[in-house]
């Protein structure tokens, strides 16, 4: 039997999703600056956009912001006796909206990811699966996950972006999943820095865009995001 689907973009498109990482300048008080300022300028741009902190910071933003916040990650165990890791049900607990799966950073088996998925759709959430590659992705768009993030791993954190230094990948993975789950949304990943570069990659056909250093790490979160926002 297929994973029960949810319904198709949750968060709105095109969307602008940050994952903050465990970067410093983006944990605690940062990762609530940068809620503030992405929720402030999304809204003044008509953008949908959401926010993956770290797992420590879930509830924090969920508290203090009006963002959809996702987990960056979720462990298959059960809830219950399962000390350190971080089941599904604890992120739903902590208000998140769904999680990042399978980040090229946090890898997880074909198997895995479809179980995570699948878990994460019973319960009502969001998510985001990772892949690196077209390979990758005929196998995941299976998975029939509201969202489908292409990243190539060789150009996350990067400063070349994947819509302008490969687009043939972004192309193929539009194509790619819409022949398979026609009704994921496609998120573009990997060096996203600029407005030419989130311009590129809707041209290409992707719903909206994944990015992480471009903003966590920016002498100005502002600016950075203000530029990621004219793309659209």
């Amino acid at each position: 039997m297929p994973p029960r689907r949810i319904e198709p973009a949750p968060l709105g498109r095109p969307l602008l999703l940050a994952n903050l990482k465990t970067y410093p300048t983006a944990l605690g008080k940062g990762a609530e600056r940068i809620a503030r300022t992405l929720e402030e300028l999304g809204r003044g741009a008509g953008v949908p956009v959401a926010i993956a902190p770290a797992a420590p910071d879930i509830s924090r933003l969920t508290g203090s912001s009006g963002l959809p916040v996702l987990a960056q990650h979720v462990d298959l165990g059960a809830a219950g006796a399962q000390t350190g890791f971080i089941p599904p049900e604890a992120v739903a607990a902590a208000g998140a909206r769904g999680s990042l799966v399978n980040h090229s950073e946090h890898p997880l088996s074909p198997a895995e990811t479809r179980e995570t998925t699948t878990r994460l759709n019973r319960l009502g959430l969001i998510a985001v699966v990772c892949a690196r590659d077209i390979a990758a992705t005929r196998r995941l768009a299976r998975t029939a996950a509201p969202y489908l993030a292409i990243e190539p791993p060789d150009l996350i954190g990067g400063e070349r972006s994947v819509s302008t230094a490969r687009p043939e990948i972004v192309f193929g993975a539009v194509r790619t999943v819409a022949s398979i789950a026609p009704t994921t949304s496609v998120l573009c990943g990997a060096g996203v820095h600029t407005r030419r570069d989130v311009a590129k990659a809707l041209e290409l056909g992707a719903q909206g865009i994944l990015v992480a250093s471009a903003v966590a790490r920016a002498p100005s979160p502002r600016d950075a995001i203000a530029e990621l926002l004219a793309g659209f």
